[in-house]
């Protein structure tokens, strides 16, 4: 027998369904916030939230319990980080005129 949470999964659906919209509404109004230097930081953050609450919930990884799937997913999460580093250090050093 496989082990679910006691919350039905629309409710679950419904739940992280309102949070990306939320997250969609925060991303908007940051938009218009002057925030100097940290205004791509707070957008990557934001959406690199909104991406893991898709893969946890939406893509079931949530509860997985093949060990391919957790190696599958360490691996794209040290490539995002590799990819949100290396943006960060080529955006922190261009010289802006």
């Amino acid at each position: 027998m496989s082990a679910h949470s006691t919350s039905s999964p629309l409710k679950t659906y419904v739940t992280i369904w309102a949070a990306l919209l939320v997250g969609t509404y925060v991303t908007y109004r940051v938009a218009f916030l002057d925030l100097g230097p940290f205004n791509a930081a707070v957008a990557l953050t934001i959406a690199t939230i909104k991406a893991t609450l898709v893969a946890l919930f939406f893509m079931h990884v949530k509860g997985a319990s093949d060990k391919m799937i957790k190696v599958v997913v360490i691996s794209a999460v040290f490539f995002l980080l590799l990819l949100l580093v290396l943006s960060m250090a080529d955006f922190g050093t261009r010289a802006w005129s």
